[in-house]
């Protein structure tokens, strides 16, 4: 009778016991426990940040002219040069020559005009002839001493001599026009030649040779780059791009922080100088360039240094401030009824942020645990956040409250494998 009441007992209590152990240490807690986090008190920051190149504030493009064969460079990277220095010279040979030619043509042009002068002079002389032999046989005409075609031939050279004296005029002027264009042609061959000798445009190092002696630079449709000539290396820029999503926080003053990889414990300072209007569109990405100034007394930065920026947007001493992962929080049952829905509908509080944050927010929605150990909801207002943390402007929390950032189940033991020997 014992044995067969045993073997019932053995069963339930085997059963109970797996159902405990799967209780304890396989099923799912139905009571998650909550992360929180305080509403503090505190500064407030919000940026842009974005990577940008470093570049001298002025650099000159110092190029050619003029083709030719490079014969001698008297600079090289890291000079330092002053304005009308020699840099380097071209050879001159063939520009000799065509001021020699320019040169001939217009000692050819200028005697072309003093024979014109004599040739003008001569057919003055005419004129002057042929008038006194007209006005000669006008009076013996009058006495009746010769025929009136003695006049009349008289009268037809006066007015040939006097038309001779007009080409021979103009032929002078054609002359002395002829002087002023050999006169300019020499000009420019002088030019060309003082061309071969290149020099540099203003004070500054050199920090771009693209030549060596004895390349043969081609000046056809453009001019080709010789050197690049950085004016002032104390003062350098930054060109960055900036998403159009946060273009309209950025204005001409704003206060900016850089690093560089050169020297990772050290950041430099500077100011946005230009936002400029126009769109730099990459794969669908529009961005715009912010130009941002910045001192270099050390000559430390150098052009080409690749800069990671911070651009302070705004700022504030003393705020109430909450971790941007309370906004994002939703409860298991509320984030079941939001599945399907659009991102702005299923997250209503978190505020966008931009690479580094700092958008301005606006309606938002916290959680609390409530007397019934449940979630309850709070409306607030939300400001700037800077990328940690979101400004609390509105709402029923102060200082010191805690409110829910996430939940966490506690970990459940293992199960321990029977030692099988």
């Amino acid at each position: 009778m014992k044995r067969r009441l045993l073997i019932p007992v053995l069963f339930v209590a085997i059963l109970s016991g797996g159902y405990a152990a799967y209780q304890y240490f396989v099923a799912p807690s139905d009571n998650p426990a909550y992360k929180f986090a305080a509403v503090e008190r505190g500064p407030i920051t919000a940026s842009v940040s974005a990577s940008g190149t470093l570049s001298p504030v002025v650099s000159v493009q110092v190029s050619s002219q003029i083709s030719g064969q490079i014969r001698e460079i008297l600079v090289d990277y890291n000079s330092a040069v002053k304005d009308g220095q020699l840099l380097a010279q071209l050879a001159p040979e063939t520009y000799e020559h065509r001021v020699r030619q320019a040169e001939a043509d217009l000692e050819a042009a200028r005697a072309t005009v003093a024979v014109q002068q004599a040739e003008l002079y001569r057919a003055k002389i005419n004129l002057l002839d042929a008038e006194r032999d007209y006005t000669r046989k006008k009076t013996l005409v009058d006495k009746n001493f010769i025929s009136p075609a003695e006049l009349d031939k008289a009268q037809t050279l006066l007015e040939a001599a006097r038309a001779t004296v007009r080409v021979v005029e103009a032929q002078a002027q054609n002359s002395a026009a002829l002087v002023k264009q050999r006169n300019a042609q020499l000009g420019q061959a002088r030019v060309d030649l003082g061309r071969t000798e290149i020099r540099a445009p203003a004070d500054g190092i050199v920090i771009k040779r693209s030549i060596e002696p004895g390349q043969t630079v081609a000046a056809s449709l453009q001019a080709p780059e010789m050197f690049v000539i950085a004016r002032n290396l104390a003062d350098m820029r930054v060109e960055t791009a900036i998403d159009e999503a946060d273009v309209g926080r950025l204005k001409v003053g704003q206060e900016a922080t850089f690093s560089v990889d050169a020297f990772p414990g050290k950041r430099f300072k500077g100011a946005v100088t230009q936002v400029r209007k126009s769109a730099q569109v990459v794969s669908n990405v529009v961005s715009y360039t912010v130009i941002i100034d910045a001192a270099n007394p050390e000559l430390i930065l150098l052009p080409g240094m690749t800069a990671n920026v911070r651009i302070i947007t705004a700022q504030k001493d003393s705020v109430l401030k909450i971790a941007n992962a309370a906004l994002r929080f939703r409860p298991p049952a509320d984030e079941k009824s939001a599945r399907g829905l659009p991102n702005e509908a299923r997250q209503p509080g978190s505020s966008g942020m931009g690479k580094g944050g700092g958008r301005t927010g606006g309606a938002g929605k916290l959680w609390i645990l409530g007397a019934d150990g449940k979630p309850t909801a709070i409306e607030v207002k939300t400001g700037i956040n800077d990328g940690k943390d979101t400004e609390l402007l509105d709402g029923d929390l102060t200082e010191g409250r805690e409110v829910i950032i996430g939940t966490t189940v506690a970990e459940k033991p293992k199960l321990a494998a029977p030692r099988l020997f």
